[in-house]
């Protein structure tokens, strides 16, 4: 768990450039308060600050090979973030080559493993990354990306070289980036997706997952080294339904490898029961341990819980059971309004996610759980993920959805995106916008890349693009923020779900199989029932839990209220007052559903939080 970022640039010396150095490295504290250090060379800058989650006491970064070029630097320096799964079988495939190791960390395994065997030695890896290494001996830069993309990496390109981070407010640091909202960012904000490799500031862009970016003499090429492919699938249901299990007891055992403290989170749900259940059996019976587990809740909420289309009935009883059922050491995080609608939280949520994507209530909730789970754990397991792979969400399942010539999660709204737009944005700007236009553009795109099987046709081809287009424009927002508000607390949230392994199995497994019982997550129901009570097998698909107190909402609308009265608040040129007028006075939205409150009450206020901390200027000339 941890933060890099470092300056690349062919046209000057960077060894005297450590503070400026330095003062991007300090963005990152949260992502690794233990440690941190830069690296300078003539045309590499390195930066990083570490959370020591694999041989704490050693492994400090950057890392440069013990081995030197004719100069007397290093034949390769590293900045490494996330965790490689495998890295124990990488450390004994190279130690029989001859390589030698100073640490027990998957840092130095994977700088030895690219001195071994080059470029391509991405492929061979297993796990959540995001890493820049310099290779003194071609002169070249190389930011990888992770295959699903669970460890963001940004860059910035300047003139002969570049700025990269773990987030913006790294590269922003930097007295040669700016922060500039373009109209397109502003589409993306506002349309719920994420543009594989795009960001909403000019200039700033993402290594998108399973790509490499190479930069040698001012110049930058993007490779893939992974894809989601499509093939035939020939297993009968019996071995399908083994064949996940395995891939689940494997990727959990990989990922359970920690020397810190580590628990799972637990909604009373298929997916984080079924993880946890998965994590508790593969702990060693003669050591008598027992798993910590975490969910969160509200005050009162199963006391006054009102049934909503999406969600039956609340978290608290499945989670006590399951529990009980798994032998975990449980902990309900339970929340009240004041918590979610503290200033002092929303500002350390606002702040850690950064870009205003807008998610209601979760943010906060979320915030709060890591932030007590950093009490008793540096380590947490997530169900994350599975819906997008297994097929859970709603949208795979509404003929609405599932037929409509869009993504997904938009042909479910009351309202369109444009639609949504004009209960607070301008009605030129939202005209300029042209969203529903955007929409269909990055919609075609999207298509376009989808690894069709040739002769698949009907439904099993549909559900095969419904899950693509969730896997690449629907999951990158959840993972992110997942990735930031853990972070923030110093918690290293793992996914075994984003296995590619599994990802890449289920994703070829015909939607008839998938669904072969008639219900949601057929397979993974299949793969765990052994392991779970009768009642959580056979639970409803249920969202993250939000609150049902108003209470919430009113914060939100006096926070709103604020902006509209301050005369210089930054998002003001770009609110319809008279809408916004007619939002704060319009009915509450008690027990309404997430993505409502969030695009009606939260998002504007977002929005002007994110240019006023940023000090983001907006460019929407086209």
């Amino acid at each position: 768990m941890c933060g890099t970022t470092g300056w690349i640039n062919f046209d000057r010396d960077l060894t005297t450039e450590g503070r400026v150095v330095q003062k991007m490295v300090d963005t990152l504290v949260p992502r690794g308060p233990d440690d941190g250090g830069i690296w300078l060379n003539r045309h590499a800058a390195l930066g990083h600050r570490r959370k020591g989650i694999m041989d704490p006491l050693n492994g400090a970064q950057p890392m440069t090979t013990p081995e030197k070029m004719p100069d007397g630097t290093p034949l390769a320096a590293i900045s490494y973030t996330g965790e490689v799964f495998n890295f124990l079988d990488l450390r004994e495939e190279l130690k029989a080559k001859g390589h030698e190791f100073r640490t027990r960390c998957d840092t130095e395994v994977v700088l030895r493993a690219y001195i071994e065997w080059g470029p391509d030695f991405v492929e061979r890896l297993n796990g959540m990354f995001a890493f820049a290494i310099w290779d003194g001996r071609t002169e070249e830069a190389l930011l990888y990306r992770d295959r699903l993309g669970m460890k963001p990496l940004f860059y910035y390109p300047t003139g002969n070289g570049l700025l990269f981070g773990s987030e913006p407010k790294a590269i922003l640091a930097h007295p040669e980036s700016k922060a500039v909202l373009s109209l397109d960012g502003l589409r993306e904000l506002l349309s719920f997706l994420r543009v594989p490799g795009q960001t909403p500031l000019k200039g700033m862009y993402e290594v998108r997952p399973g790509h490499v970016l190479r930069v040698r003499n001012g110049r930058r090429f993007e490779e893939k080294y992974w894809e989601l492919r499509s093939w035939e699938h020939t297993d009968d249901l019996p071995t399908t339904v083994r064949t996940v299990r395995d891939l689940l007891e494997d990727t959990v055992t990989r990922q359970m490898r920690a020397d810190v403290p580590l628990c799972s989170l637990l909604s009373g749900g298929l997916d984080s029961s079924a993880l946890t259940a998965l994590v508790q059996n593969s702990l060693d019976p003669t050591r008598n341990r027992r798993l910590r587990s975490f969910s969160v809740d509200f005050v009162g909420h199963v006391e006054n819980f009102a049934p909503e289309p999406q969600r039956a009935d609340p978290d608290a009883p499945f989670v006590a059971e399951l529990a009980g059922h798994v032998g975990t050491n449980h902990r309900d995080i339970v929340l009240d309004t004041p918590d979610l609608a503290s200033p002092q939280v929303w500002n350390a949520v606002w702040s850690a996610l950064e870009l205003p994507y807008g998610i209601g209530d979760h943010g906060p909730s979320i915030y709060l759980l890591f932030r007590a789970i950093r009490e008793e754990c540096d380590v947490v397991l997530s169900g994350e993920a599975a819906d997008e792979t297994f097929g859970g969400l709603l949208w795979f399942h509404d003929p609405r959805a599932v037929h409509a010539d869009t993504f997904p999660w938009h042909a479910l709204g009351e309202k369109t995106v444009e639609e949504q737009a004009t209960t607070f944005l301008n009605r030129e700007l939202v005209r300029e916008l042209r969203l529903s236009e955007y929409i269909a553009d990055q919609y075609r795109t999207a298509l376009a890349e989808v690894p069709q099987l040739e002769g698949e046709t009907g439904l099993d081809r549909r559900m095969r693009t419904a899950t693509y287009l969730n896997l690449t424009r629907f999951m990158p927002i959840c993972l992110d923020r997942k990735d930031r508000l853990s972070m923030a607390n110093g918690v290293e949230e793992r996914l075994p779900f984003c296995d590619h392994r599994l990802v890449e199995y289920v994703f070829n497994v015909p939607w008839s199989m998938k669904t072969f019982d008639g219900r949601e997550k057929s397979l993974l129901r299949a793969a765990t029932k052994d392991l779970l009570p009768r009642s959580i097998v056979e639970r409803r698909k249920a969202p993250y839990p939000s609150t049902q107190d108003a209470g919430y909402d009113l914060a939100m609308r006096q926070e709103l209220k604020k902006i509209v009265a301050e005369p210089n608040s930054p998002a003001l040129p770009l609110f319809d007052l008279d809408a916004v007028h007619e939002q704060l006075t319009a009915p509450s939205h008690a027990a309404s559903s997430m993505a409502k409150r969030a695009l009606q009450d939260e998002t504007p206020v977002r929005l002007n939080f994110w240019l006023e901390s940023s000090d983001v200027s907006l460019d929407l000339t086209g």
